[in-house]
């Protein structure tokens, strides 16, 4: 009977000391894998603005403006000089 009594304080001694530390495994996110997931959303935040910038640039570019960038030093005369 004494063995059984002491048995059951010895496990009522474990349950006590382990509660605390069950108590702390929260679902809660530690600091680094909060500051890993925000790491993540700002890389694929970035990537679309790239992905949205160089879709933008390609339509742009596939009608190309010709510029003369001589044509303020021209005359009105744009005749040839023959020899």
């Amino acid at each position: 009977m004494k063995r059984l009594i002491a048995v059951s304080v010895t496990l009522a001694a474990f349950a006590m000391l382990a509660e605390p530390a069950y108590a702390q495994r929260t679902k809660e996110k530690t600091p680094m894998q909060v500051e890993d997931q925000q790491k993540k959303e700002d890389q694929a935040r970035i990537e679309k603005q790239y992905e949205a910038t160089m879709k933008r640039n390609k339509t742009e570019a596939a009608t190309p403006t010709i510029t003369d960038p001589w044509q303020n030093m021209r005359g009105t005369d744009d005749a040839k000089i023959k020899h």
